[in-house]
């Protein structure tokens, strides 16, 4: 049975009115990625890249539109030469035209880890 890291949902609550609702800094990041989820009776499958990273969020400019509240699944290629890194429950948090930011509620713990390494080599390189 794979070990999986459910993202719990911070405590506090945030005014719809708010800039900034993110909890965690947010990387530049560039890399490739697909997404699917369902829309209705439809099935709804992009190509995207990330525009930013977090532990628990990113960034992305897809190639088809989404909705706030869709839960997507997600396949990250980052550039470490693996296999893609692979979120199986992200939620839609916000949309602007072909961009839209999602939160990660479900991730794998190996794969949690990939994105915490990924982001320090990142972090380091942006210095």
């Amino acid at each position: 049975m794979r070990q999986m890291k459910h993202l719990r949902r911070s405590e506090t609550t945030h005014s719809p009115h708010s800039i900034e609702r993110r909890k965690r800094r947010r990387t530049c990041a560039s890399f490739s990625l697909m997404y699917s989820g369902i829309n209705g009776d439809d099935v709804l499958i992009g190509d995207g890249s990330a525009v930013d990273l977090s532990e628990d969020g990113l960034g992305i400019r897809g190639n088809c539109p989404v909705n706030v509240g869709m839960e997507l699944t997600l396949f990250l290629y980052l550039l470490d030469d693996e296999e893609p890194l692979f979120v199986s429950e992200a939620t839609v948090a916000w949309t602007a035209g072909s961009l839209f930011g999602v939160v990660v509620k479900e991730v794998s713990l190996r794969d949690s880890d990939r994105i915490l390494s990924f982001l320090r080599i990142q972090s380091v390189g942006q210095a």
